[in-house]
């Protein structure tokens, strides 16, 4: 029998009782992992908390690949102290950690005007802070090990654009930046970093508004969160050893690879520029060129298969 592509290597996976999250970590397993699974089991709003989402995944993943295979972790990635105690987690149980999957996520969707200051914070402080607070934890034993691979969860929401999701895009952009600058500072410890920018079904997707209950359906019927799981498997792999500080995304059966800020267009002037000259000759040489206004649906105008 041939060597599955992850055996001997132990991923944490947050967020992972349900939707993304909870596949991420199916196929982590059956690709040969050891997988701490850590949900707290909250609401898309992230009130409340419940065990049995995360215990039913170790369950399903023991029943599939034998016991001893996954552990429940019930950790908020919100937290520092807690950050710490999931990664120790694994460290405890299996006795290593070489893949951390930054999934866990909430959403506080409002039009900007009406957006509050704890709207904003909640949303950033589990997506940013979260992946910020796991990954530092896990940093260290990675950088001992001279290994390791992050899977960071960014959105189009941030990458392109969405209608009131001010905070969630402003957080989803910054984990794409995090990733590239861990990516640069961890190259040395032979760590990579990566963002999957996925599109798949969720209770997340059923809160955002202005979707029928036939369109959630349709998008429901061509989304796949086995695909982004397969996406995740691959980046924590030794297969992908020379990827680091890239977004990917997964889209039904499409894989495909983003572009980054880089300068698309330059105009020098000998003499400097005023805010006139600006006006004048910068502005209808560049119009063409400047990003549309566009939402993520404007961009994928095609369906997914």
């Amino acid at each position: 029998m041939s060597k599955k592509m992850l055996e001997g290597k132990v991923a944490l996976v947050t967020g992972a009782g349900r939707g993304i999250g909870r596949a991420i970590a199916l196929v982590m397993a059956e690709n040969g992992a050891q997988v701490v699974v850590n949900d707290i089991g909250a609401a898309v709003d992230g009130s409340g908390n419940d065990s049995t989402p995360a215990q039913q995944v170790v369950s399903e993943i023991e029943a599939l690949h034998g016991q001893g295979q996954a552990v429940a972790n019930y950790d908020s990635v919100a937290d520092w102290d807690s950050a710490q105690s999931m990664v120790q987690t694994a460290i405890d149980r299996f006795g290593k950690i070489d893949i951390v999957v930054n999934n866990a996520g909430i959403l506080r969707d409002t039009i900007f005007h009406r957006m509050t200051p704890e709207e904003f914070d909640a949303v950033v402080k589990v997506h940013l802070y979260g992946a910020f607070y796991v990954s530092r934890a896990a940093i260290p034993f990675m950088r001992k090990q001279e290994s390791g691979a992050f899977v960071h969860m960014t959105s189009t929401s941030g990458l392109i654009g969405s209608v009131g999701q001010v905070n969630y895009a402003a957080a989803k952009l910054g984990i794409a930046g995090m990733s590239r600058g861990i990516a640069g500072d961890a190259a040395r410890y032979n760590v990579r970093s990566n963002c999957i920018g996925p599109h798949a079904f969720s209770r997340m997707i059923e809160t955002v508004p202005g979707q029928t209950e036939e369109q959630m359906q349709a998008r429901a019927a061509k989304t796949r969160p086995d695909q982004v799981a397969q996406l995740a498997a691959f980046l924590g792999s030794d297969a992908a050893k020379e990827v680091t500080g890239q977004i990917m995304g997964a889209r039904g059966n499409e894989i495909y690879l983003y572009s980054q800020p880089r300068p698309i267009r330059t105009m020098h002037r000998g003499t400097g520029w005023s805010a006139q000259a600006l006006a004048e000759t910068l502005l209808p040489a560049w119009k063409s060129s400047l990003t549309p206004l566009e939402r993520t649906r404007d961009v994928y105008a095609w369906d997914a298969i």
